[in-house]
């Protein structure tokens, strides 16, 4: 009877929140919690939270590899129902935070599950073939230059439902490679080039793999029936990475 007593009230004074963060992934050896090392994206918001007194872990909607930053990263976690001014607690963790930013928090439902409750995710890859700047190196990546046209097409094949066993990181493990990717496609803005994708999920790895592999497809290195073969699980093309500088988490759709 205590017990049940006990868990009731813990339930009834905490109030799940979900925020929407952007981080520098040049500062973190990437976002889920390592043993090697404590300098994590998840490691520096509960450092954070433990601050002022929230002691809650926190979930995430994917992993960023190192280096990789965000701009739409949703994290969800439990907070105790005095931090009700969500617009307070916001500022509060701004204040303490390095290398990450709170945009928004907003309460939600106790099922929300930032990860598995997410719809679709859409990664952006910024690179330009100019010279970076002093201040632009650690967050847009550089090739020479490409075929416009070529990139769109190689980004194209890639549109659907495939089994992605040969564009994942080695050694990764997964219960399926099966992903769906609704749209990928390139823009240019006056000296910087973007790629997006947009789709249900991630493997470790995929999105720079993929990007490497356009963009060899897109500069001549490897034909069109290269991508078509790499895809289809026949060859390994390329077990390349783009530079993770580039990337970014954007959005996370629910």
């Amino acid at each position: 009877m205590g017990e049940n007593s006990s868990g009731s009230f813990l339930r009834r004074v905490e109030m799940r929140v979900k925020a929407v963060i952007s981080y520098n992934g040049n500062l973190f050896y990437g976002f889920q919690k390592q043993k090697e090392t404590n300098q994590t994206v998840t490691n520096r918001v509960e450092d954070a939270l433990k601050k002022i007194n929230i002691n809650s872990d926190i979930i995430g909607s994917g992993r960023t590899d190192r280096g990789v930053h965000a701009t739409g990263q949703v994290i969800d976690f439990e907070v105790p129902k005095y931090w009700s001014d969500l617009k307070k607690l916001k500022t509060s963790l701004n204040r303490i935070l390095e290398g990450v930013k709170i945009k928004h928090i907003i309460k939600v439902d106790d099922k929300f599950h930032s990860r598995f409750s997410a719809k679709k995710r859409v990664y952006r890859y910024v690179f330009k073939t100019t010279k970076l700047s002093l201040f632009e190196e650690d967050f847009i990546s550089y090739y020479n230059s490409f075929d416009m046209d070529k990139l769109q097409d190689g980004l194209d094949i890639l549109i659907g439902t495939h089994d992605f066993g040969f564009l994942i990181k080695q050694g990764s493990y997964t219960h399926t490679n099966i992903r769906t990717i609704y749209q990928a496609f390139y823009k240019q803005r006056k000296n910087y080039h973007f790629i997006y994708f947009t789709a249900n999920g991630f493997l470790r790895a995929q999105v720079r793999m993929m990007i490497n592999l356009v963009m060899l497809y897109a500069q001549g290195k490897i034909s069109r029936d290269d991508i078509v073969s790499q895809l289809n699980l026949k060859h390994r093309i390329t077990t390349k990475l783009a530079s993770p500088q580039g990337l970014y988490l954007a959005r996370v759709l629910y």
